[in-house]
């Protein structure tokens, strides 16, 4: 029978409110490239690996850089704010919810599309750096989200049933990630993160501040 063993969290937008942020930096983007993109369009990417979001935009608008250049460009535009903030917007809650789960001796996951690189400078920053048992990024699968890779692998590295784990996320992409990998699912209606239809969570929450010990053990 399934029991609560780990609860895997998603980075951006559920442990840093940092959507907006990229959001601005990728519409700074598109903007150069001259790609004119709604902002439903941009919501749907919400959640993808700076690489998949590229394939995606050089596929359809047949842009003549390379996926790995405009990667690159991507990732240093990034870094360097991230690098440079004095401080950065931390999901309310958060900190109290992962000191909670610790004291209880539930297993901690990261598992993030951001490269590992820029995990790293953020988890620093919001001085997160030895809260998990183990950080993954999207730099180290396959396929990205919406493909369910990520949290299978954190599960395998964990050494648990993919049915033992909780994952919180706040994306289309996420969800749909967390429910292929087999695995239970908590959807964030972080109102940063644009309009993300999290309907395949298993329950959604308005604030990470409904989420207790108590909630996670009754999706089982």
């Amino acid at each position: 029978m399934a029991e609560l063993k780990a609860v895997i969290f998603d980075m951006d937008g559920v442990i840093i409110d940092s959507e907006p942020i990229y959001f601005e930096i990728e519409r700074s983007l598109f903007d150069k490239l001259g790609v004119d993109i709604s902002q439903k369009e941009h919501e749907s990417f919400v959640g993808m690996t700076m690489e998949g979001l590229w394939e995606k935009i050089t596929d359809q608008y047949q842009l003549e850089d390379t996926i790995e250049d405009l990667t690159r460009l991507h990732k240093d535009s990034v870094f360097q704010y991230m690098s440079e903030a004095k401080e950065l917007p931390i999901v309310k809650y958060i900190k109290e919810l992962i000191e909670e789960l610790r004291n209880r001796k539930i297993k901690l996951a990261l598992a993030s599309s951001s490269p590992k690189k820029l995990i790293e400078i953020i988890l620093a920053k919001l001085n997160l750096q030895d809260s998990f048992d183990l950080i993954i990024s999207g730099e180290e699968v396959e396929k990205g989200k919406p493909a369910p890779d990520i949290f299978t692998e954190a599960a395998y590295r964990l050494d648990l049933n993919p049915n033992d784990c909780i994952v919180i996320e706040d994306s289309t992409n996420g969800v749909k990630a967390a429910k292929a990998a087999m695995m239970k699912c908590i959807g964030f209606q972080n109102i940063n993160s644009g309009n993300q239809d999290l309907s395949l969570a298993d329950i959604t929450v308005d604030s990470i501040g409904e989420i207790d010990a108590k909630l996670l053990k009754n999706l089982f």
